[in-house]
């Protein structure tokens, strides 16, 4: 009775796992975000037609209060 029981559950996950493979390879893509630092803040050139600076170093501190950087590591940063 308990292999019957072990056999009907083998056979189920079977099927699940066939089926999540044809529902992942129905080619639907990936979406992948670039959340590095580099692509958080807009790129300032230090041009006068450029936004200010301190525009800049608001984005930083923007991110860093979301992202709940730890003082320590605000502080290592060198501008």
């Amino acid at each position: 009775m308990a292999e019957a029981r072990l056999r009907a559950k083998l056979e189920e996950s079977n099927y699940e796992i066939q089926r999540l493979k044809e529902s992942l390879s129905g080619g639907t893509p990936a979406v992948h975000k670039d959340l590095s630092l580099v692509s958080l803040f807009p790129k300032w050139s230090g041009l006068k037609s450029e936004f200010p600076i301190d525009e800049f170093f608001t984005c930083i501190e923007g991110a860093a209060y979301i992202g709940k950087w730890k003082n320590r590591i605000k502080s290592g940063l060198q501008f």
